[in-house]
């Protein structure tokens, strides 16, 4: 059948104006993410080249089908994969907080595992000597917070290469909780510890990758030669669902990536005598002591603090603070993870709670000074501050990080 020319243009006009295609879905956009193995990889290893290879990593050290890198390199003749080395927890994962597994031999690869826990410099340089690998690949999911450790093994790893002769690189996967913007108080170099080992935000905003730049450039006394393999396919406003990869739990509190939306301002319980939900399901979601009510609840919803709101909740701990005993307080449910401000939210609960129940102390150690990174926090709520004025005890400083941080960003 011909058509004439006024129905040839009318059908033209008409295909022209179909509506656009709808917006990706989240899987669809996942299968665009490359992560940082995925493209060394596809790449046949090429940056490995020639090299013996030893890695940083642990159970997040998987690709989108779950399996572990470890073994993927293992069995692939392109790479010359020589040692691994396990940071806080292990390398499979097994340890809980504050644990290791120690040095021993993969039953699946019959490969050398290395403690790196609790070392650094000369005696972390001399570990990987002893290893007699070229290069340290580091390939660890981080969660976004200055005081959760991986990011600190990172650091000490770096130095420890650079003391040793050997060349780093750095395999890089999303932030789980966005790269959009730096959020909290910022370290005070004497409050350094391994839970914040150098001056950079509480909630920080960057990937391993961009950290790994930003040790390099500004707090490595002499840089080590880094190299970064960025991920493809990541928009710094996009959250870990859109990721399309699984979650693997960093560490046995982590089960999931809800966890790490809170976890930046809930850690902050870990300085208090309050439980911060270790033991139950909900680890930093889950807040509270054997006294507490629905009072600290309603007081916290009073506030109407973006994209949160606070179920009165009561729970038993299997573990770590009120083990076995039925305790009130509070569980943490937000509902707009965009508006929703983890630092903040987490300095409002320390606020309130220590309005609402009489028996709010801070851990003898002081341990919320390295958590926060200074003692202005602290000072500030015991002086009676509200969220607002303590909040804005930082803005400074936290300006000034922003500024430095633009410099080492690779997404956009």
């Amino acid at each position: 059948m011909r058509l004439s020319r006024r129905a040839l243009l009318a059908a033209t006009t008409a295909a022209a104006t179909l509506p656009a295609a709808p917006p990706a879905t989240a899987a669809e956009r996942g299968k665009q993410l490359r992560t940082g193995f995925e493209r060394l990889a596809e790449d046949g290893y090429a940056l490995l080249d020639g090299q013996r290879v030893g890695i940083v990593t642990n159970p997040t050290g998987i690709t989108r089908n779950v399996r572990h890198i470890v073994d993927v390199m293992h069995a692939d003749n392109q790479v010359d994969l020589r040692a691994v080395f396990g940071p806080e927890h292990g390398f499979r994962g097994t340890a809980q907080a504050g644990g290791s597994e120690g040095r021993y031999d993969d039953p699946a690869t019959g490969l050398p595992v290395y403690d790196t826990y609790l070392k650094s410099g000369q005696p972390l340089a001399d570990i990987f000597t002893t290893s007699a690998v070229d290069t340290i690949v580091f390939d660890i999911q981080d969660v976004g917070a200055r005081f959760y450790t991986y990011i600190w093994t990172l650091y000490d790893c770096m130095e420890a290469a650079r003391l040793a002769g050997k060349r780093f690189v750095v395999l890089d996967r999303p932030n789980p909780v966005t790269g959009r913007a730096a959020h909290g108080p910022i370290l005070h170099k004497e409050f350094a510890t391994f839970v914040g080992r150098q001056p950079i935000a509480q909630a920080h905003g960057m990937t391993v990758a961009e950290l790994a730049r930003l040790f390099n450039g500004e707090f490595l006394t002499t840089p080590v030669a880094l190299d970064t393999v960025q991920m493809t396919g990541w928009k710094r406003s996009e959250f870990y669902n859109t990721s399309g990869l699984p979650w693997v739990p960093p560490s046995p509190n982590m089960p999931t990536a809800d966890t790490a939306l809170v976890y930046s301002g809930t850690c902050l319980f870990e300085g208090t005598n309050l439980s911060e939900g270790r033991g139950t399901t909900r680890p930093f979601e889950l807040l509270g002591a054997e006294g507490i009510d629905g009072g600290w609840a309603a007081r916290a919803n009073e506030l109407a603090l973006p994209g949160v709101h606070f179920r009165e909740a009561y729970f038993a701990p299997t573990f770590s603070k009120f083990q076995g005993k039925t305790i009130g307080g509070v569980q943490i449910h937000v509902h707009d993870r965009v508006a929703y401000d983890p630092v903040r939210t987490g300095i409002a609960l320390l606020v309130t709670a220590k309005k609402v129940w009489s028996g709010f102390t801070w851990r003898a150690d002081n341990w919320i000074d390295k958590l926060t990174g200074s003692t202005q926090v602290r000072t500030a709520i015991d002086a009676g501050a509200g969220t607002d004025e303590v909040v804005a005890g930082w803005q400074d400083e936290l300006a000034a990080f922003r500024r430095i941080r633009t410099e080492y960003l690779l997404y956009r």
